[in-house]
């Protein structure tokens, strides 16, 4: 595939690194980990306000910019970089994408509009306690009870739940005469949600624990939504995270280069062995191979929102390659720089550390490699019981 950003991406591209490099540095980070939100609230409101990314890939009919998902993912790979703890990936990468695939209604539009203009942030409540990926993740059921709604279940690793200001859910509808899922708006002050930040691998982004008990301040955004919307939201939401993914890949490799070319042992800088230029080498191709996948994902993303009919398939299969790249490759990168960091690669004074751990906390996100494997598998029809001749 020939790649190449028009003029407007490259200023996108280019004031995003400006902007992350200079306001979100590793001090920055450090900063951030000591707070309750881990992230500042007030770089939030300038990413926001000021620079519009919430808003960057959503319609201009909710006030957003209209553009697109290659858009989204150079800013959420300037992102990963600086391995940023903000809602951008939560809100606009992950609940979004649910929201979109869902009919067009006025409920629906309202938080959309919410969270283009900066005034809320959303997590995407998709996945129960057992951390699996897809429908057979969904742990939450929707009831009608005396006229009303009521939601009720469990919902785990909620990328940024503790700082939400709405939920978006998705659960069973076990609604009278009805079949499939609904997807539901919860804002986070309701009665019957327990919100519980849990301390996870990853510091520099927490997940959150939630808990509806019969919970009656509801807002309904699609009913009778089949599995395949469902699907189709996350799988979006796959291309989102790898590009994330894809930004962090690439400054680690950039760290490690870094630190070898500086390093000395025996008289001579590490860098300069053979064994350590062949392992770098190595990080380098997966980096590529990675950038070429996402890249391809983002575009199918677009054609898709184009034309779902004929583009379907064509995402599906994208969405599983790029999550297999990013997730394995990324892990592979973070893990060969904590080799060639040494003993110090996991101290708390160097920043590889934090890669790794980003590394480890994406890599079952949205499904594990060893899934999407097995979707390519399915989609490929090697699962077929056909004698081979």
């Amino acid at each position: 595939m020939q790649f190449s950003f028009t003029d407007d991406q490259n200023m996108i591209r280019d004031s995003a690194r400006e902007f992350m490099s200079e306001r979100c540095g590793s001090q920055q980070l450090r900063h951030d980990l000591e707070s309750a939100e881990n992230f500042d609230p007030s770089l939030w409101q300038t990413i926001t306000q000021e620079l519009g990314w919430a808003g960057l890939s959503l319609p201009e009919s909710v006030g957003g910019s209209g553009l697109g998902m290659v858009e989204l993912a150079i800013v959420l790979e300037e992102q990963g970089r600086c391995l940023y703890g903000g809602p951008l990936l939560a809100s606009v990468g992950l609940a979004s994408a649910i929201l979109l695939e869902c009919p067009q209604a006025e409920a629906r539009e309202a938080v959309l509009a919410r969270l283009a203009s900066g005034e809320a942030t959303a997590a995407l409540a998709i996945t129960g306690d057992r951390g699996l990926a897809g429908l057979d993740a969904i742990d939450m059921t929707l009831h009608e009870e005396q006229g009303g709604l009521r939601l009720d279940g469990v919902a785990s690793f909620v990328l940024n739940g503790h700082v939400a200001d709405v939920f978006v859910v998705a659960a069973k509808d076990q609604r009278a005469g009805r079949s499939g899922y609904a997807v539901v708006a919860v804002d986070t002050t309701v009665s019957g949600l327990r919100v519980e930040k849990k301390l996870a691998m990853d510091t520099t982004r927490p997940y959150a624990r939630l808990t509806f008990e019969s919970v009656r301040d509801v807002v309904l955004l699609a009913a009778d939504v089949d599995g395949r919307t469902i699907e189709r939201g996350v799988q979006v939401a796959q291309v989102a995270l790898a590009a994330e993914q894809l930004g962090a890949m690439q400054a680690v490799l950039d760290l490690t280069t870094s630190y070898v070319s500086q390093r000395v042992q025996f008289g001579r800088v590490i860098g300069s062995f053979q064994a350590i230029k062949h392992r770098l080498a190595d990080m380098m191709v997966i980096c590529e191979a990675a950038r070429s996948a996402v890249y391809y994902a983002a575009c199918v993303v677009d054609e898709y929102r184009a034309d779902p009919v004929t583009h379907a398939q064509e995402l599906a299969e994208a969405a599983a390659l790029v999550k297999v790249h990013c997730s394995a490759g990324f892990h592979d990168v973070a893990g060969n720089a904590i080799q060639l960091h040494g003993g110090i690669g996991f101290t708390w004074e160097y920043d590889a550390q934090l890669f790794f751990k980003r590394a480890r906390a994406t890599y079952n996100l949205l499904g594990a490699p060893v899934v999407h494997r097995e979707h390519i598998a399915r989609l490929m029809g090697l699962d077929d019981d056909k004698e081979v001749a």
